[in-house]
């Protein structure tokens, strides 16, 4: 067994520091790792959806429902977290991605049942 922690082994190339990791990360403000996280739900969920430049390619809706769910999650939770300044934005790009999901949707969900309408409210449209 040897002496040495983990920490105190060289880096091999190619390994990645996670001691500088975790104090980038410790630099970020709260707000925006929300921000951020939220911003990849919204762009994976487009993507599941059909609505970027490749199209049907990468369609699922059984995944965009899972995506769209956990961000409307997200922002309900965070919301008296997060300032409106950042919040507005984002609620409107969830509403647009719920709209496109039951667009999307063979059989639409009744108002209320769609992903994130728990939180959000039943949408209409």
């Amino acid at each position: 067994m040897s002496d040495t922690s983990p920490s105190d082994t060289p880096e091999t190339p190619g390994s990645p520091d996670f001691d500088a990791m975790a104090r980038d990360i410790a630099e970020v403000p709260a707000v925006e790792v929300i921000v951020t996280v939220a911003v990849n739900l919204m762009s994976a969920a487009a993507v599941k959806l059909g609505l970027t430049e490749e199209g049907d390619t990468f369609k699922d809706l059984d995944e965009a429902r899972k995506l769209v769910h956990a961000l409307a999650g997200l922002l309900d939770a965070s919301a008296t977290e997060i300032s409106s300044f950042h919040a507005a934005p984002l609620r409107d790009g969830l509403k647009s991605l719920q709209l496109a999901f039951r667009e999307a949707s063979l059989v639409p969900d009744e108002p209320g049942q769609g992903p994130g309408e728990k939180y959000t409210g039943p949408l209409y449209g």
